[in-house]
């Protein structure tokens, strides 16, 4: 852990490790930061140095000559001038190649964190909130950023100058350095109060965006269930609770700010006291002729004392800045390392599967201890219908998300044409496996990107041909910008009905072996429904196919009917089959015929 709280240690090296290990490469750039931090700090005494040596041997009494002190004076201020240019160009390019490495990072982190998000097992969004993973993504990696350019190298850029100006004042005279530094002690305990308290606060903040982002996200997504069961105000108590703790911890890190940077000016103005004390103390006991020694002296520990406690006043809060990249990173890498992917070591290939599906003994859960599907069995040979019926929560779409691989089953076998599934390359698995679920997502876009998905392989003639098959070519053409008309975000500009039947154009243009049906006509009205079923029985001809349906009259043509109960098969066969043998499913179609007269 990076984190400090309680007796935690400030940092764990080999995740710094790990982040630098991002920068490989871009490794010249890298060292040229590097590279700079040095000579800025070699550089950062020149200047205070040459005006000491100006005030002592040029401008005192009974030194140089009229003529050649003017000569020197004059060179003197074009050294001053040309090491003030060069430290300015030199900290303009570490700052950029600071920045630049963090952002690059950045993206290079944030293009991995993604890639791993789209691999990860649903059960993963299951228990993790969609708002923390968009912290991971966007928030944390941008904190990172923050070790580049206010982190890590900047800390050893500072200190490294710290160090030559400390070794520049020791140089030109010790004891008035030793006096200079005798409020340090009280400086160092402050800076670390300070940065335990930032610290923690940051720790805060932190917390309080990824609960503030959590709970924006999945509000704005269930607005209209806010709003039509009236509980605005009651979301708003929450929101303003979690905000408050934000407020709260960014309060706190700004009073720490507000006590500190005072508390840095009373120390550098203690320091000068005494240097100013000591000095004059020291004028007083020598000859009037080596008094211009000590002006120097004094004129040029003013400036390094001020050039010392620059990044004096900042170290400490690059400390926090390194330390809280630090927490993001780990919860980055920790996203990276979660080992709960779909695995796709498989690398079997089949160009145009049969379709037959086999389940043997499968056994599923979402929790541990808590079983879905138990000891399921059955087969649905190429090309034929299997309805699956069942109570809300029997298992039913478990069965679909098992087939495709969208989880992993427990126990058993699941074979497509003999082949046990795990054995197929996911890609090419799913390739062969549309499914037409019960909610459907439509992201925002166009119709046309939303049917192809983005698949620039597939061209408007094939998707135009798709809609035509399902009956709403002409729908579309109808709307403004026809295929370009924008659906909003979720596809909120469209019925659940339409909705419904542009995901059943995007089953058609991919073409599956077999096709699932989750629920599909849940959604949809009478006019609709009419639509659906052309182009559903134009889509299972010739295909295996699983239709998941609440109501019986639509799967009457189906092969063979499964019925399910709490995550069990108990029946199996054709609608006559069923209906004489007097058991679950004809008691569901007789409940549901009554509940329909």
């Amino acid at each position: 852990m990076s984190q400090t709280v309680g007796k935690k240690k400030l940092f764990d090296f080999s995740q710094l490790r790990r982040v630098f290990t991002y920068t490989r490469p871009y490794r010249s750039r890298f060292w040229a930061s590097v590279t700079l931090s040095v000579l800025l700090a070699l550089l950062a005494p020149i200047r205070p140095l040459l005006i000491n040596h100006t005030i002592t041997d040029i401008l005192a009494p009974g030194g140089t000559d009229f003529n050649p002190a003017m000569v020197l004076l004059l060179n003197i201020t074009i050294i001053q001038v040309g090491v003030l240019l060069i430290e300015t160009g030199l900290r303009f390019l570490f700052s950029f190649l600071t920045a630049w490495l963090g952002q690059t990072v950045v993206r290079d982190l944030r293009n991995g964190v993604y890639g791993k998000v789209l691999s990860l097992n649903l059960r993963q969004f299951d228990k993790t909130p969609i708002g923390t993973l968009t912290t991971r993504t966007i928030n944390d990696i941008e904190s990172i950023n923050d070790i580049f350019s206010e982190g890590l190298i900047p800390i050893i850029a500072d200190m490294l100058s710290i160090i030559a100006i400390l070794a520049a004042m020791f140089y030109t005279n010790w004891q008035l350095t030793l006096v200079c530094l005798i409020p340090f002690p009280l400086m160092l305990i402050g800076t670390y109060y300070f940065k335990e308290s930032v610290n923690h606060s940051f720790v805060r903040v932190r917390n309080a965006v990824a609960a503030l982002n959590s709970f924006v996200q999945e509000h704005l997504t269930g607005m209209q269930v806010i709003q039509a069961f009236t509980a605005e105000d009651r979301e708003a108590d929450r929101f303003r609770v979690i905000n408050k703790e934000h407020r709260n911890a960014n309060v706190r890190a700004i009073f720490a700010y507000s006590v500190f940077f005072p508390f840095v000016e009373i120390i550098l103005a203690f320091s000068m006291g005494l240097l100013v004390w000591f000095a004059a103390h020291q004028s007083l006991m020598i000859p009037a002729e080596e008094a211009a020694g000590i002006t120097g002296n004094i004129v040029s520990f003013i400036l390094l004392l001020n050039l010392l406690f620059r990044p004096l006043r900042v170290i400490a809060d690059k400390f926090n800045v390194l330390q809280m990249g630090m927490v993001a990173s780990e919860r980055v890498f920790r996203v990276l390392d979660n080992p709960d992917v779909a695995p796709d070591e498989g690398r079997h290939v089949a160009e145009r599967p049969k379709g037959e599906i086999c389940f043997e003994h499968v056994g599923f859960s979402y929790l541990p201890g808590q079983p879905v599907l138990k000891d399921v069995s059955f087969m649905v040979r190429s090309g034929e219908t299997l309805a699956i019926v069942g109570h809300t929560g029997s298992g039913k779409s478990t069965v679909i998300s098992l087939l495709n691989r969208l989880y992993d089953h427990d126990q058993g076998h699941i074979l497509l044409d003999g082949v046990d599934i795990s054995a197929y390359r996911l890609d090419d698995l799913r390739r062969h496996i549309g499914v037409v679920l019960q909610d459907v997502f439509l992201f925002s876009g166009s119709i046309f990107e939303n049917i192809t998905l983005r698949n620039p392989r597939i061209g408007i003639e094939e998707v135009e041909k798709a809609a035509r098959l399902i009956g709403m070519h002409q729908f579309i053409t109808e709307l403004p910008g026809g295929y370009d008309f924008h659906v909003g975000e979720r596809g909120g500009t469209l019925s659940l009905g339409q909705r419904q039947l542009i995901s059943f154009i995007r089953a058609v243009l991919y073409d599956p072996t077999v096709l699932i049906l989750d629920e599909a006509t849940s959604s949809i009205d009478t006019e609709s429904e009419r639509l659906i079923q052309h182009a559903i029985d134009t889509l299972i001809s010739g295909r295996t196919s699983i239709v998941i349906a609440h109501r019986l009259s639509t799967i009457r043509k189906a092969d063979r009917i499964l019925v399910m109960d709490k995550g069990e098969v108990k029946e199996m066969g054709t609608h006559a089959e069923l209906m004489t043998k007097g058991g679950m499913y004809a008691r569901l179609h007789k409940l549901q015929f009554e509940e329909s007269v």
